[in-house]
Parts: C-alpha cells; structure tokens; sequence
C-alpha cells in the first residue's frame, strides 16, 4: 500500500512538475526577452520549487554540501538524473551547459538554455564544437558562469560504472579554468526510468577544486575516482547497496 501510495504521489510531482514549467514560463519569459539576468532567474525560480515541491509531495529532501562556486569555472560533475541539474542549477550563480543540439527544439527548455548560453553540440561532432567554446572563451565572445559538463557523457544509474571522456580534461587544460568536481547520490532516489521518486536525502557536494594548469593525463587519473568515490560513499550514506 505505501509503495503505491509512493506511486501516485510520484505521478502527481511530475505533473505539477511540467505543469508549472509551462506557468512559470509565462510569467518569466516577457521579462528574460528584456532583461539579461531574467533568464537566470527563471530557471533559479524553477529549480527552486522543484526542489521544494519533491520535498514535500514525495518525501524528497535535497542538500548542497561544500564551497558552491561563484566564479567562472569548470563544473564537472556526475550524472544520475535529471535532479541533479536541477539542485546544482538551483544554486549557481550563471550556469551553462555542454548539451545535445536537439534540446534546443525542447518546448520552453530549449529556449532558455539558448538563453543562458548553453552550448549546442551534434552528435559526431563534439570536438568541433568544443574548438569553437574554446575559442569563444578565449576571445571573450562567451558569456561568463559555470561551465557544467558531465564527463561520462550521460546519465549513469547509482551502482553502475562507465568510463571518463576525456573531453572534461581538453577542456580544463584548453580553457585555463578551474574545475570544480561535483558528486551525487540522487540516482538512489530519482532513477533515469520510471515515475518512482522515493523519499529520502538527495545530496549533490562540490568537492574541493582542481587548479588550473595541470596536464591532460593528470586530470584523467584525478577526477574519475574522486568523483566516483565520492558519489559512491553518498550512496552509502543513503543505504543503496546494489548495482545499476
């Protein structure tokens, strides 16, 4: 009974969840159409109350655990579920994103990313579009903030393990930035598939910088089990002892 009580009360967040995308969206975007930080404060505003409403509708409570960064940097962060964007979007102050070009087709989402100077990539063509952010950041063309990539390239479920990309690391060396590592337990509560949200505490934490100027080879063998290790020990802290 409480598993299905769960059930429905994980439907109605989801619904009220794109619900309310769609009635913030028009009460934000006139605004953002004029004015420059409208577009942030949106999407603040909106991972805002997801973050309160999963806490009260599902059980759901989130916290941020270490220095949040302010300056323009490298977030990289690991992948679970579509809440930890939105918990780390809650609380950066210019955030911005490496993501798949057809997002930017995605009703209401798609033009705010364009907004806050997210950046498109195609598919099979990741390098060029890394070569021209580069560039862009090198002529001063890109809007400042925090860069957020995830360097497995995709939603990874609690307990499950892909390889590092070493874009994240091109990047890093290339841009001359900071790079913040961010790890995760949220895929414990929130799973890439399925309506499900169970109640407990989701935790993204900012983990202490990597400076700039290290090498490419340095920075592989640092972030992967720094981020690893740190999302696998929330995990634990959560209970989750199985695989995904």
């Amino acid at each position: 009974m409480r598993t299905a009580l769960q059930y429905v009360l994980s439907f109605i967040f989801i619904v009220q969840m794109y619900l309310s995308m769609f009635l913030m969206a028009l009460y934000w975007t006139p605004i953002a159409m004029f004015r420059k930080d409208g577009a942030f404060d949106a999407v603040h505003s909106y991972c805002r109350w997801v973050r309160a409403s999963a806490a009260f509708l599902v059980g759901l409570k989130s916290e941020i655990r270490g220095e949040v960064p302010q300056d323009e940097v490298i977030i990289a962060a690991k992948h679970q579920s579509f809440f930890d964007i939105i918990m780390i979007v809650s609380v950066v102050p210019r955030p911005k994103f490496i993501m798949k070009k057809e997002l930017l087709w995605a009703p209401i989402v798609g033009w705010y990313a364009k907004k806050i100077g997210c950046v498109p990539v195609d598919r099979g063509k990741r390098s060029e579009a890394m070569k021209k952010m580069v560039a862009d950041v090198k002529a001063g063309a890109a809007e400042p903030g925090q860069l957020i990539i995830y360097p497995q390239g995709t939603r990874v479920a609690a307990g499950a393990k892909k390889s590092y990309k070493v874009g994240v690391a091109v990047l890093y060396t290339e841009l001359g930035q900071d790079c913040v590592p961010a790890a995760t337990n949220v895929g414990v509560f929130w799973p890439r598939h399925g309506i499900l949200r169970k109640p407990g505490l989701a935790v993204v934490e900012f983990l202490p910088r990597i400076p700039a100027g290290g090498t490419v080879e340095a920075f592989m063998a640092r972030i992967e089990p720094l981020v690893e290790g740190a999302s696998d020990r929330l995990a634990a802290e959560a209970g989750f002892t199985g695989k995904g």
